[in-house]
């Protein structure tokens, strides 16, 4: 079955969520796509039945080989790691429920884990084509999803946080915390919240994740004394990887993305992306 450039280019934004979900990097899945391209194109399409399957399979396969060369790179990884943020301007409906609380209990797993979950648990494929595409028999590619399902499953968000509400609390947190309200800022967290920043060494950040409302005031206590001197300069609010959050320009000229995973109205996790190697894409909305 042949394909057009059009199909190709539906095809497109499923495929790179797939990759992305798989290495938490947009650019690096839009390489993924792009090879799993050309590789389509050389192919004998006369043999292939679903398109579709078929480059997921060449993704899948592209992913893990990516994987096995990156996992390297994470051991030496500066600080916390956190996804590359996808920044949703519009705040609109997910295509799915993979937010960024689950793209890092997706790390955690195994790339084969991953892979089997992702594939059959969000992209619906089945266990016989999972096994084509991870190089392993369907019974122990249903095992492999099985464990990744046990383990991700805390992870999953348990209700949706609408666009209103989850504005109103990322703004109710961005006043408090740059206009040093240490008090206001308390009640809005809960008491083991914790804070992750991703400067990947190349800006200042935190260099482990602060755990529990105490350590993570304290960070806040001293960030409002440089807010005082050099303020935030908020650019707008929005979805970032699935969680309400907003995108802001900090002291030097350092752009920063900030996600908040809100249960109920109080936020249990603050995500912090400051590597400007991880904001290329949202290099538009950062100016």
């Amino acid at each position: 079955m042949d394909l057009s450039s059009q199909d190709l280019q539906a095809l497109r934004p499923p495929l790179i969520r797939l990759a992305y979900r798989m290495l938490g990097s947009i650019v690096d899945a839009e390489d993924v796509v792009q090879e799993a391209f050309g590789r389509w194109l050389a192919s004998d399409h006369n043999t292939v039945r679903e398109p579709a399957a078929f480059l997921r399979v060449i993704v899948t396969r592209l992913c893990l080989n990516v994987l096995a060369s990156a996992r390297c790179n994470r051991e030496t990884y500066i600080g916390p790691w956190l996804p590359e943020p996808v920044f949703d301007p519009d705040d609109a409906d997910p295509v799915d429920d993979i937010t960024l609380p689950l793209m890092i209990a997706l790390e955690r797993l195994s790339p084969l884990q991953r892979a089997a979950f992702l594939l059959h648990d969000i992209f619906g494929m089945d266990f016989v084509q999972i096994g084509e595409a991870i190089n392993r028999a369907p019974a122990a590619c249903r095992q492999l999803a099985s464990r990744a399902r046990s383990d991700l499953q805390k992870e999953r968000p348990r209700f949706a946080i609408s666009k209103a509400h989850g504005e109103a609390v990322a703004a109710a947190f961005y006043s408090a915390s740059r206009n040093g309200d240490m008090k206001a800022l308390r009640a809005l967290l809960t008491q083991d919240v914790i804070a992750v920043a991703d400067g990947g060494g190349k800006v200042s950040a935190s260099p482990i994740p602060l755990v529990g409302i105490d350590a993570v005031m304290a960070r806040h206590i001293e960030m409002a004394i440089l807010f005082s001197r050099e303020p935030s300069r908020l650019l707008r609010y929005g979805r970032i990887s699935g969680l309400p959050g907003f995108l802001t320009i900090e002291a030097g000229d350092v752009r920063q993305t900030t996600a908040l995973d809100i249960s109920g109205d109080l936020v249990a996790a603050i995500y912090v992306t400051r590597n400007p190697e991880k904001l290329s894409h949202a290099a538009a909305d950062l100016k």
